[in-house]
């Protein structure tokens, strides 16, 4: 069980800065700092929250640094649709029906799928229902052979992009659920190293074969800003743009449909 002065040294380290840059970024002295690393002195709850703040640290690692201290923790952890996150559900079904026709999906942290608009369903209707049981991960959806990856002409360019954001989240917070999700799926193959992108291609585009046409997709993540509750903190919203007139045309093109606009 590590002490409160060990967890902030291990983050300050995961983070490359040093005691007095962090010292100056909290407003406080070096020296007391290093006492807090050290546990020579036992630290304030609001002193253990500004020093994660400047550290960058997820809320739900913020509830553990106050535990290691003694404190209560202090960010609540609801499912998205709790009556207390009301405004902020709404809000993502706002953004998810306003995205369609394109596709758009929230995902929580370890890439679980929370919410889609209705643009998904079409995509979903072509993989193996064992992929749909929950929880439905996005990663799995798309490097299995039983789901997306028979569609998708670049695989070693998704792989790729997933096996990035997937080291850049384990760089930030590990996370032993996570991790053997990258070594289910994401260990380096051979064709890895000779990936599909066109030298000038401004971004990466996920290609998908469907129906004999070839849709080129690019995506964007949107978060929450400012969240004070950890399940805000680590959902993202991603959202799919046609990367070029024949993909849009696909899409803008649907067939009627008379399902609800969005699901849970």
């Amino acid at each position: 069980m590590y002490t409160v002065g060990e967890l902030l040294r291990q983050w300050r380290h995961r983070r490359g800065i040093s005691q007095l840059d962090l010292a100056i970024a909290a407003d406080v002295s070096a020296r007391h700092v290093s006492l807090v690393e050290t546990g020579k002195t036992r630290p304030s709850a609001d002193m253990i929250l500004r020093l994660a703040d400047q550290l960058h640290v997820p809320l739900r690692d913020r509830n553990r640094l106050l535990l290691a201290a003694g404190f209560a923790p202090r960010y609540a952890e609801r499912p998205l649709d709790d009556h207390a996150l009301s405004a902020a559900h709404d809000a993502v079904r706002r953004v998810l029906r306003a995205h369609e026709p394109y596709p758009a999906l929230v995902f929580d942290r370890r890439w679980n799928i929370v919410m889609t608009n209705r643009a998904v369903d079409p995509f979903f209707a072509q993989v193996h229902p064992d992929l749909l049981r929950p929880p439905v991960n996005l990663v799995r959806l798309g490097l299995d052979p039983r789901g997306f990856a028979p569609m998708v002409v670049n695989l070693a360019d998704v792989r790729a992009v997933f096996r990035a954001r997937i080291n850049r989240q384990l760089a930030t917070a590990s996370d032993p659920e996570l991790t053997a999700l990258y070594e289910e799926l994401l260990a380096p193959e051979p064709e890895d190293m000779a990936g599909q992108r066109i030298d000038g291609d401004v971004l990466i585009s996920m290609i998908l074969r469907v129906s004999g046409r070839e849709l080129r997709l690019f995506s964007t993540i949107t978060t929450f800003g400012t969240p004070m509750d950890i399940t805000l903190d680590e959902v993202a919203i991603e959202s799919y743009y046609p990367a070029d007139a024949e993909t849009a045309a696909y899409f803008t093109n649907p067939e009627p449909e008379t399902d609800e606009s969005t699901r849970r």
